[in-house]
């Protein structure tokens, strides 16, 4: 399928690594120009080599913290001096501590507001300004399969998640007239390093294999395995592509049929 990405210009943030930057690859390997944020500037610059070196497309990188307002604005202002517009902006942050209600005073409620809420917020915002006066674009944000059914030991991600997709579901509503398609797309169990590095631990205490305890995993999903990224990457690409041009206000689940919930 033709994804109608050539030459478009896609802005991916925190994609130095894992969901983003599987996402940013398959942009570029549909032919996008690609822009990427991410807070180690060194990490970031590596990604952007390998991603550019094996697909051949642009790919800038921007080095911004997703949970700082004038990081986000100078992240979209240098991709529409760069690039004269941006065609799809796929909003992403690390998940805020895990943790229980009891855990957390006012201080990290609030980190936890702007990396997961308020960058989501800011990002759409100026994104907003530049897809208005082309009347065309998409805006993607990564959540969590936590927004259909809590998960245990994450308060900060579930309450704040919720707020993401409340958010995204009024903006579908409100940009619609403008051509600007909202959505959400949730990710379950993923081999990224965060997943990697907690089976390593497990490993290492358990004395199995990182493999043993990946499967162990994946035996809670229907599919029976974790997903590789670039399975993701693909899925959210697709959402935030011409090509899914009548698709707005949806929540796309990327789970391996984990939730109970449609």
């Amino acid at each position: 399928m033709d994804l109608h990405l050539t030459n478009r210009v896609a802005v991916v943030m925190a994609a130095s690594k894992g969901l983003g930057a599987a996402t940013a690859r398959v942009f570029a390997q549909e032919g996008a120009r690609v822009v990427i944020s991410a807070r180690n500037a060194e990490a970031l610059r590596d990604t952007a080599q390998s991603i550019a070196h094996d697909t051949g497309a642009t790919v800038l990188p921007v080095v911004a913290d997703s949970s700082r307002a004038d990081d986000i604005v100078r992240l979209i202002e240098t991709a529409r001096a760069t690039f004269g517009t941006i065609d799809a902006l796929v909003v992403n942050a690390g998940g805020p501590p895990s943790g229980r209600f009891v855990d957390f005073d006012d201080a990290v409620w609030q980190s936890a507001i702007d990396l997961t809420l308020m960058s989501a917020v800011r990002a759409a915002r100026q994104a907003y300004a530049a897809m208005r006066e082309q009347k065309s674009g998409s805006i993607t944000f990564i959540t969590s399969v936590g927004v259909k059914h809590t998960l245990d030991n994450l308060l900060l991600s579930n309450s704040l998640r919720l707020a993401v997709v409340g958010l995204a579901k009024t903006l579908s509503r409100e940009f619609g007239p403008d051509n600007i398609r909202v959505n959400v797309i949730c990710p379950g169990y993923t081999a990224t390093d965060r997943i990697i590095s907690l089976a390593q631990a497990n490993a290492a205490r358990n004395n199995t294999t990182v493999e043993d305890e990946l499967a162990k995993v994946g035996s809670n999903v229907p599919l029976g395995r974790v997903a590789d990224p670039m399975e993701f990457g693909r899925a959210c690409v697709f959402l935030a592509s011409p090509a899914a041009g009548y698709i707005t206000g949806a929540a796309l689940m990327v789970d391996g049929g984990m939730s109970r919930v449609m």
